[in-house]
Formats: C-alpha cells, sequence, structure tokens
C-alpha cells in the first residue's frame, strides 16, 4: 500500500490514573509501522502524575491532541468526545495501560481494506500480561504456529455475542463511520463493550484476524472485577443492553440465546446483592420464556435479602482456583 493511499487511522486513548503505564502505552502508538495515524488522548481528570507523563511523550508525535478534562466524565462519554473530532476512516478506543505491538495498525488496515463495506469491526487476539508486563496467558489459545486452536466467530457475530463474551475488547479497529451512525458509546452505561456489540453486529460483520496483536494489561482496578460489588452499576448497564438485545432480536435461537444471558445475570444479582434488579431480570426473562423451577428459586432467595456478597466475594478471591482444581463447579 501506498504512502499516499494509506487511510488515516485514529487511536483514542483515554487515561485515568495510569501514571505506571501511559508512558509505554504511548511509546506501543509511536512505534507503530503505519505511519498516517492521528493520536487523541484524554486524560479523564487524573489525581496523580499520568498528565504529566502524557505531556512528556507529547513532543514525540506531531498529529497529536490532548484533551485535558476538569472531571471524571466517564470513559463512554470521555471517548465520544474523541470520536466527534475524529478524522480517521478508522479509529481504535485504547486504554491508558494496554500496548499495542509495532505491526497492529498495518495489518489491520490491510485486512479492513480487503473487505466489504458491511464489515464495521476486526479483532485479534492478544495476549494478557501482570501490572509488571510480565506475558501471561493468551486470550485464545494458540497452537504452535500461533494461530488459535478453536474457531473464533467471524461474519455475523450477533449470536455469538448473546450467547458469550469472547472478543477482547482492546484488539478491535472500528469503522469510524458505523462508530458515528450508531452514535457512540452509550453515556448511560458504566462500560462500552456489550452494549456496543449488541448494537453493531445486529447490523454489520465482524471480521477476526488471526494473530496476536495487543497486549492487554489485567490489573485488580479492571471494571470486570466491578461485577460482584453491590452498586457498581455493572449489572444495571447489562440489564439495560439486555432489553435492547431484545428489541433487535431477529429469530427464536437469538431469544433463546439472551434468555440463557438473563439467567446468568440473574445469578451474577444475587451474588451481587442487587435483589431488585434480579426482579427486573425474571419479568424480561418471562417475555421470553418461562423462567424454570430453578431460576424462580434464585429469585425468591434474592426476595429474602440473604447477605451472600461477601461469602462469594470471598470464595472469588481465595477458593475459586483451589476447588475448580478439585472438581468442584458454583
Amino acid at each position: 500500500m501506498k504512502e499516499k493511499e494509506k487511510p488515516l487511522v485514529t487511536v483514542i486513548l483515554t487515561a485515568y490514573n495510569q501514571e505506571k503505564y501511559i508512558a509505554e502505552t504511548l511509546k506501543s502508538v509511536f512505534d507503530q509501522t503505519y505511519t498516517n495515524l492521528e493520536l487523541i488522548v484524554i486524560d479523564n481528570a487524573s489525581t496523580d502524575d499520568t498528565l504529566l507523563a502524557i505531556e512528556a511523550s507529547k513532543n514525540v508525535s506531531g498529529n497529536f491532541l490532548l484533551i485535558k478534562n476538569r472531571r471524571n466524565c466517564g470513559l463512554c462519554t470521555a471517548f465520544n468526545h474523541g470520536l466527534s473530532i475524529a478524522k480517521g476512516k478508522y479509529v481504535i478506543d485504547l486504554s491508558g495501560d494496554d500496548l499495542l505491538l509495532p505491526d497492529r495498525i498495518e495489518k489491520q488496515v490491510e485486512a479492513f481494506d480487503l473487505l466489504a463495506d458491511d464489515y464495521a469491526v476486526i479483532f485479534s487476539n492478544a495476549k494478557y500480561i501482570n501490572p509488571a508486563g510480565k506475558e501471561l496467558d493468551n486470550h485464545y489459545a494458540v497452537n504452535s504456529n500461533g494461530n488459535a486452536i478453536r474457531q473464533v466467530p467471524s461474519g455475523d457475530v450477533y449470536k455469538s455475542v448473546l450467547e458469550r463474551y469472547f472478543i477482547c475488547t482492546p484488539t478491535m479497529m472500528m469503522r469510524t463511520s458505523t462508530m458515528l451512525e450508531l452514535g457512540g458509546y452509550d453515556e448511560t452505561l458504566t462500560f462500552e463493550d456489550f452494549d456496543f456489540w449488541v448494537r453493531s453486529a445486529a447490523k454489520y460483520k465482524y471480521f477476526y484476524l488471526d494473530e496476536v496483536l495487543t497486549k492487554k494489561r489485567v490489573v485488580p482496578t479492571s471494571l470486570s472485577s466491578m461485577v460482584y460489588k453491590k452498586g457498581s452499576g455493572m449489572l444495571a448497564s447489562y440489564y439495560a443492553v439486555c432489553n435492547k438485545a431484545y428489541d433487535l432480536n431477529r429469530d427464536q435461537k437469538e431469544f433463546d440465546l439472551l434468555a440463557a444471558r438473563i439467567r446468568t445475570f440473574i445469578r451474577k444479582c444475587w451474588y451481587a446483592q442487587e435483589f431488585e434488579l434480579a426482579v427486573r431480570f425474571r419479568v424480561l426473562l418471562n417475555y421470553i420464556e418461562n423462567p424454570g423451577w430453578q431460576t424462580e428459586l434464585i429469585v425468591f432467595m434474592c426476595r429474602l435479602h440473604l447477605p451472600v456478597n461477601f461469602a462469594y466475594r470471598f470464595y472469588i478471591k481465595n477458593l475459586k482456583k483451589a476447588l475448580s482444581q478439585e472438581g468442584f463447579s458454583f
């Protein structure tokens, strides 16, 4: 691909209190083999030295815009601000602690250019790293050639999105036009990915590029760790997305998959002591199918307001791995 023919790619990097990692993340963008880049960095009112680290790196890149938020407006709102001024044909949503491998953008742009216009997202494999940067497992297990050992959904992935979590969010490159058409991220939610997957996959296709192109840092303060914290807003956001999926579903199979996912969220509501939300999930499930005695039992226990959250979080932190190795399951 000739230099003048390369489409502009916008990287929107949102950072909050990531002073330990932000310089390395920025360097991973500056070191890309693909050079036609626009970098929009949004400091979401960090209270540590994240902003100083960003400003120290700013002069390394010419096409670099820094936005300093006076208050933390949340990830979705911060990203949408960057999206509203993005000029690139494609856009990447990058966290301040994740890393792009040097040829990530080049390979994803090359793949996008071979796809039809109804493909809105390219995603890839990722290597997980701990806070110190030590490499852990891959998102998808790979063989000796570096290829995923199991088939990863590609094309029409809407049913797969309803069924389970399978996309590593920071690996995605998205068409900017699709993002704008969908109105960006839903700013009423506490997280962006499940909602975006549902709304976009109902209309557009996804393409899986079978390479490890990103390093995803696993930190104790990640959003996934907040699901079982009462009042975090995570499960309320899942409830909102399930309602959207209910309206977007196209056939009975999709309703069956949504029903199974709702049952999972009802259990999570019980563990998180989000008792009233569990009842609301149950009402939604009843529109699809009979909840059945097992789900009704969980909802009944929710109505009793049993204090199970502390015990379950202790289990997650201390016992789950050991018990699963012994053949137990919860």
